[in-house]
């Protein structure tokens, strides 16, 4: 699997270079092709960690709904770095850091609800020793 992502980030700089001399503005389209393929094969080894993760939240009695927003927070971070990666490709640093910025705006405030659960379940073991 790693060798055909590898394979796939090869193959798409190296089509990146050649239309780069012949047709230069193809290549965002041939990046962001390469990008989309690279997130897909990723997107494999995501499906076994999140069966861990089910099996996991099932035997240890966490909160569905702590996990799910866990995921979108992870989710969030993820699609904000893309996008400000491909931003930045495209020559408008300052507007890719200030994606950055409000993803990290994004995430502490969607990551309240998880620090709750955190602060009861800490309460309730000190309540209970």
């Amino acid at each position: 699997m790693i060798a055909r992502i590898c394979c796939v980030a090869i193959i798409t700089a190296v089509c990146a270079l050649i239309l780069k001399t012949n047709k230069p503005e193809f290549v965002p389209m041939c990046l962001t092709a390469g990008g989309v393929l690279l997130i897909l094969f990723g997107f494999d080894y995501l499906a076994v960690s999140v069966e861990f993760i089910r099996q996991f939240t099932e035997q240890t009695g966490i909160e569905s709904s702590v996990v799910r927003l866990i995921f979108k927070v992870v989710g969030v971070g993820y699609l904000i770095e893309i996008t400000a990666c491909a931003v930045k490709d495209l020559g408008f640093d300052s507007l890719s850091d200030k994606l950055v910025m409000c993803g990290k705006l994004i995430i502490f405030v969607m990551s309240i609800p998880i620090l709750k659960a955190l602060f009861s379940v800490i309460t309730s073991l000190i309540q209970s020793v």
